[in-house]
């Protein structure tokens, strides 16, 4: 098994023993405007959207979170049959494990999630880091690994910077974003890992051509939280100590899904997200689709029952969110207006 492998191990065993959650999303301090007279049947609601080009019953995304290791395979069998059944998107994690050795039985953690889920939008993950190894065709190949609809790249460079074996070399990224935005054969969502995307970001990668972007911004799971528990785990004290510090660093997941619905018109909206009112919120501040990791990683033990479970109750939030806000369509939703209050106001005051 290889260190990356090995990796991705550690992390979901990290995430399931540890606390390594934040808080201060920001959507704490948004509030939807009731509708005391929406004259509709909340049964009658159309849940139902476009993305990366094709129909999903809800603007609900089961986020990136796993694959690269046997024990992963589990829970990305659970993760995408629930996907099938109740037709919402889903990520894999990271596939550099799948694309450094080609073990079947690691390649399996992967391959899983269209055999379980042969009609669902699913979508690819390669790291930005990687792109600067990678060709074209590397990067196809991760498309084809999975039959993916789409390719998410990964931002995620605090996490390589608290990693005692992190890639730190960010230079010429952009670039390779660009390269792979234009000649891959499926569309291309760029995403934070939990750091958020700034107004100035989601502008350059807009120029850049990419199709989407997913915020994945601060208030859920904290990666340098994780990695620096990785990092105490292998005696790197000042890894452990880097990790601590840049706990709850970034831009708060509400503040960047209003600054890059600003510059672009595809935006998904995770980072502690973790309910269908969130999901609302997002919607109503331009977001396209709300994403949700962690809340899908315990239910995944189980198998595909619990994780449709919880994702019927997210929808049943998120269409309560609409009726009373007298929304008939997620259209309608993303016109309804909101009230911003607290210290996200206080921030998007000072940016402005």
């Amino acid at each position: 098994m290889t260190e990356t492998a090995d990796r991705k191990d550690d992390h979901i065993r990290i995430i399931e023993e540890e606390d390594v959650e934040t808080r201060g999303t920001g959507f704490e301090d948004v509030e939807l405007i009731h509708e005391a007279l929406p004259e509709i049947h909340r049964d009658e609601i159309d849940t139902s959207t476009t993305l990366f080009g094709a129909e999903v019953d809800a603007p609900i995304v089961i986020e990136s979170m796993t694959g690269g290791h046997p024990n992963t395979t589990k829970i990305n069998r659970a993760l995408a049959e629930a996907a099938q059944r109740t037709n919402v998107a889903m990520g894999v994690g990271s596939q550099r494990a799948g694309l450094e050795l080609d073990d079947e039985e690691l390649l399996e953690s992967y391959t899983v999630v269209r055999e379980a889920a042969p009609d669902a939008v699913l979508y690819g993950n390669v790291g930005a880091a990687q792109l600067l190894e990678y060709d074209l065709a590397d990067v196809e190949r991760a498309v084809e690994m999975i039959d993916a609809d789409a390719m998410a790249i990964h931002l995620n460079f605090l996490q390589e910077a608290v990693q005692p074996e992190g890639d730190v070399d960010a230079r010429g990224c952009l670039a390779e974003i660009e390269r792979v935005a234009d000649g891959l054969s499926v569309p291309v969502v760029v995403k934070e890992t939990g750091n958020g995307i700034s107004r100035e970001t989601a502008r350059r990668l807009a120029d850049a051509g990419v199709d989407a972007i997913d915020v994945a911004g601060k208030g859920g799971t904290t990666w340098s939280g994780i990695e620096s528990h990785r990092a105490a785990a292998v005696g790197a004290d000042r890894q452990e100590q880097i990790g601590k510090l840049f706990r709850a660093w970034g831009v708060p997941t509400a503040v960047s899904t209003l600054e890059a619905a600003a510059e672009h018109d595809t935006v998904i909206a995770s980072g502690g997200v973790r309910s269908g009112l969130d999901v609302a919120k997002a919607i109503a501040m331009g977001a396209s689709a709300g994403g949700l990791a962690k809340p899908f990683l315990s239910p995944a033990g189980k198998g595909a029952d619990a994780v449709v479970d919880l994702l019927e109750t997210l929808e049943l939030e998120l269409r309560t969110a609409m009726f009373v806000t007298g929304a008939d369509s997620i259209e309608a939703l993303g016109e309804r207006e909101y009230v911003l209050t607290g210290r996200t106001r206080e921030y998007l005051d000072q940016r402005q």
